[in-house]
């Protein structure tokens, strides 16, 4: 029988080995966390203000901008008062917290950007009827039920983690509460938790992706039909800025869970991570701002809006 205690709390040590970068860490993070509020906040904003942008896909990228506030705020804040602790420490409804948000808020990110792939599939493939199709109550059913994924996962998955019994160490070597850093943690058996978390992993992570894949095959296939090079330009541009999302969400999340595993390769393993959960959120809205023609017309007239009343 395994060494069982009450633990009441967890030690955060990922990148503690690295005493000197503590305070750049913090900074670096502090500034990308401000950039990650004021870039999805100004993106929701400005979709909200502007007429024009009422439609089913800027509805999904509202939703997407809430979820980053939503996923690093889980996060960040408590990671930025370890980097200047000395004791580094979370409590445990703390890390059950923290780790049933972002669980939860990073499943719904892999339906939200599957669902977002069939909504282009719709407009570029069959423009005339998505009216039609994408009408209001399916869209709000679509993104709901994105929600409602994500979050009944990840409150099933960490309800069933934190019930089992620890061995006394609750040392995790990351900078936050991740499932399978826990799961290392645990004393008796944890088949049933790896299971769960493989069905899971197919139909939050692995569907998505398929569906994604296989829309953008159609996508594609429907843009090289077009015969005027504008026409292909403005169906391409349409849909680029959530392709450059999806690549560099899954990349990011792919390249960290497969590359081979190393003692040597823990700190880059941690600084993956770190970009995976603060540099993927601030990039997206400067994606669809820079990639998305309606974007940065409804910035400038919302702000020569602005500048005019301010004059006034």
């Amino acid at each position: 029988m395994g060494n069982y205690s009450a633990v009441n709390e967890f030690f955060l040590v990922g990148l503690s080995q690295y005493p000197e970068l503590q305070l750049f860490l913090f900074l670096l993070c502090l500034i990308m966390y401000v950039i990650i509020i004021l870039g999805n906040s100004l993106l929701i904003f400005i979709s909200i203000l502007d007429s024009h942008l009422h439609t089913p896909m800027y509805f999904f990228l509202r939703n997407l901008s809430f979820l980053d506030i939503c996923y690093t705020s889980s996060s960040i804040p408590p990671m930025l008062v370890i980097f200047l602790s000395e004791r580094k420490s979370i409590s445990f409804f703390g890390c059950a917290l923290q780790m049933v948000v972002s669980l939860g808020l990073g499943s719904t990110e892999c339906v939200l950007l599957a669902v977002m792939a069939c909504d282009r599939y719709v407009a570029i493939c069959n423009p005339l009827k998505y009216p039609i199709i994408m009408n209001k109550a399916l869209y709000v059913h679509m993104a709901a039920w994105s929600w409602i994924l994500g979050c009944l996962n990840s409150l099933m998955q960490t309800v069933l983690t934190m019930v089992l019994p620890f061995c006394g160490n609750n040392v995790i070597d990351r900078l936050t509460c991740e499932i399978l850093a826990l799961l290392k943690l645990i004393c008796s058996d944890i088949s049933m938790n790896i299971l769960i978390m493989t069905v899971a992993s197919i139909v939050l992570l692995i569907i998505p992706l398929l569906l994604i894949f296989i829309s953008y095959i159609f996508i594609l296939s429907s843009i090289l039909r077009i015969k005027s090079t504008e026409g292909r330009k403005k169906a391409f541009s349409t849909c680029s800025a959530h392709l450059t999302v999806v690549i560099l969400f899954y990349g990011s999340a792919l390249f960290m869970y497969m590359k081979p595993k190393s003692k040597y390769t823990k700190a880059s393993d941690e600084i993956i991570s770190l970009s995976y959960g603060v540099v993927t959120p601030m990039l997206n809205p400067i994606i669809y701002s820079l990639r998305n023609k309606e974007v940065k017309e409804a910035v400038n007239k919302v702000l020569r809006r602005y500048l005019l009343i301010w004059k006034m």
